[in-house]
């Protein structure tokens, strides 16, 4: 939803939608749509990139709770609110892909992380890395889509800045470096 929004990519559906596309084009060949219902040949836009998402990690780490907890029991407030302090972090990627050339066009980096403070038996949090939506209720699930909207946010940067990549005797063709007994132009120099 977000990238849809962000109005800098066209979105193209597949999976699950495009069956219903191709049901849809179905009742057309069949004759039960009415006339001029045009579903011809040539209409659907090809996905030009393709972005990969991926995970590097999600965690809760416990944070702080053990570790200050235990050293500041006898300054009691301050003993409380360390033993319930508990971080989630998150690392996401996305990486945009070129489907004709299967070229790497993009990647980017994204992270979150939140804190958790337990206090008088109550939970304070804050949270860094942007919103986090509603992905899940859980505080994995929003760290996770908080680190995503990070990396997001940092792949338009990058097509922003993108420059088409050169490469001496042509993409594809084995490039300006070569290995013994090879068959590009690089291996026979």
């Amino acid at each position: 939803m977000m990238i849809q929004q962000s109005n800098c990519f066209v979105v193209v559906k597949r999976g699950a939608s495009m069956q219903n596309m191709q049901m849809e084009r179905a009742l057309q060949q069949s004759g039960e749509m009415r006339g001029g219902s045009n579903f011809g040949a040539g209409q659907m836009v090809a996905a030009d990139d393709t972005m990969s998402p991926s995970i590097q990690f999600s965690q809760n780490t416990g944070g702080l709770g053990g570790a200050l907890g235990g050293l500041s029991r006898s300054l009691g407030v301050l003993g409380a609110l360390a033993g319930g302090i508990k971080t989630n972090e998150a690392s996401t990627t996305l990486l945009m892909i070129d489907n004709r050339s299967g070229v790497q066009l993009a990647a980017a980096e994204g992270s979150a992380k939140d804190v958790d403070f337990a206090l008088f038996g109550g939970a304070y949090g804050w949270a860094a890395g942007g919103a986090a939506g509603g992905y899940s209720k859980t505080p994995e699930g929003k760290i996770i889509i908080a680190a995503f909207t990070d990396s997001y946010n940092q792949l338009v940067k990058v097509v922003r800045n993108y420059r088409a990549q050169t490469v001496k005797g042509g993409l594809g063709t084995g490039g300006a470096l070569g290995v013994q007994g090879g068959s590009t132009p690089a291996s026979k120099q």
